[in-house]
Parts: C-alpha cells; sequence; structure tokens
C-alpha cells in the first residue's frame, strides 16, 4: 500500500482544513518545499498536493508553492485542486507533477474526462469526494445526489491511473478512517483505490493495507504528530 503525506496549499502556506471548511484551517508551515523535505527525508517515496485555493477557484492558484515541492522533494507527486481544463492539465504536467486529480469536472462533464483520459492516459486520477456517499463538488461546498461508487462505476473502463476516495466528514477530524466505505469502492471499481479522510492510528492504516486499498493518503495526524511516517511505513511492511 502506497503512503501518501498531503501537503495543503493555501496562500502559498502548508495547512490543513477540517472536512474541508475553509475557516476551520490550521497553519502548518509557510514553506512547502521544506515540507516537500520533510516527508521525503522521513521516507516518503510519493506526494499527494493539494491547491485548496484552486478548488475553491476553479483553476490553479498555487503553482508556485507546486513548482517548488515537486523540485525540492524528487519523488513523483499528484496534484489535485481546480484542474478543470486541457490547458490546465497540460500546466500542471509541465510543472512536474506526474499526475493530476479530476474531481468537479469529471461530475460536471463526464465525455470531456473521457477525452482528458485519450490525451493524457495513466496521467489522471479520478478525484472522489463524498459525504454520507455522495459525490461533493467545488472545494466540497456542494454535495450533489450522485452516489460515490455509481460515479466509479460509470469511469473504471476510462485508462484511469487511480481513484482518490475521501470521506469528507472523516477528513481532517481525526476520527479514523472509514474503512467500510473504502473497502465498498475497492470491492466496486478494478481501478486502484487510494484512501483518503481521518486516517488518525497505526489500526487505521493496517485495517486499510488489509482491504486492501492501493494507497492511503495521511494529512493531520502527521502534522499533529499523532502518528510518524517511519511507524507507518513500518506497519505498511509488516
Amino acid at each position: 500500500m502506497q503512503i501518501y503525506p498531503a501537503i495543503d496549499l493555501r496562500g502559498g502556506q502548508c495547512v490543513r482544513l477540517q472536512q474541508g471548511d475553509y475557516a476551520q484551517e490550521t497553519v502548518f508551515g509557510a514553506d512547502p518545499a521544506a515540507m516537500a523535505r520533510r516527508w521525503v527525508g522521513e521516507g516518503a517515496t510519493y506526494l499527494h498536493i493539494v491547491d485548496l485555493d484552486g478548488a475553491k477557484a476553479g483553476q490553479p492558484v498555487n503553482e508556485a508553492g507546486i513548482r517548488a515541492i515537486v523540485q525540492a522533494s524528487g519523488v513523483p507527486c499528484q496534484l489535485g485542486g481546480g484542474l478543470r481544463t486541457e490547458d490546465q492539465i497540460r500546466s500542471a504536467l509541465d510543472w512536474g507533477v506526474t499526475r493530476v486529480v479530476i474531481g468537479t469536472k469529471a461530475l460536471q462533464s463526464p465525455a470531456w474526462l473521457e477525452e482528458m483520459c485519450g490525451k493524457f492516459p495513466g496521467k489522471i486520477v479520478l478525484g472522489i469526494d463524498a459525504k454520507g456517499g455522495r459525490v461533493a463538488t467545488h472545494g466540497w461546498l456542494d454535495v450533489s445526489d450522485v452516489g460515490a461508487i455509481d460515479l466509479a462505476m460509470r469511469f473504471q473502463h476510462l485508462p484511469l491511473a487511480a481513484i482518490v476516495y475521501t470521506d469528507i466528514s472523516r477528513d481532517g477530524m481525526l476520527q479514523g478512517a472509514n474503512v467500510d466505505a473504502m473497502a465498498e469502492m475497492a470491492r466496486a471499481t478494478r481501478l486502484p483505490v487510494i484512501a483518503s479522510g481521518g486516517v488518525t492510528t497505526l489500526d487505521d492504516i493496517r485495517r486499510l493495507a488489509a482491504v486492501p486499498v492501493a494507497g492511503c493518503i495521511v494529512g493531520r495526524a502527521l502534522y499533529e504528530g499523532r502518528l510518524t511516517l517511519k511507524d507507518i511505513l513500518h506497519a505498511v511492511k509488516k
């Protein structure tokens, strides 16, 4: 199971939100490059970057921070947040990220996503953010009536790299991962599933690895020192 330390950017700083709420923000560092070096130094082999300003604005905002992370880390990075046009995808890949996460636009325009997967095969990750099993969009500000698994099934024939499945009711709350929901998604689709939201303890890590899911994104628990990357990686190996 691949472990992805998360670096969420807002106003050029490294932050974490609670349940995707922009009003519940904690700043953990002003230097994205230093944060990237920290996680790689502790053993990270892949990073998950979110442009929170971009998710809200509908276009990438934190280009400088993203470039700094890519250049400083020396490991593959995936980027989500506000990527809604072909030019934006191409630009992000030109910045050096390995792949991009598409969420809102996939729900709005399935035909567009199919076209992009044809142009960038293996470079696009489908981001499914859900609350109560329903898909949330626009930086989690809107909850649709589309089921998360229904959305995954609609796109599983495409050459996607993976699905990032986030339970936003758990995200940043340190209340534990929704392992049952992640397992249900992993059973429903042939695509690799990366679990996100609420990972707090080594037991969360072990249970997700046992599902199994292809990857796991860890955020606030790392930043607050509740988990160390060394311990997480050791638990995954065991």
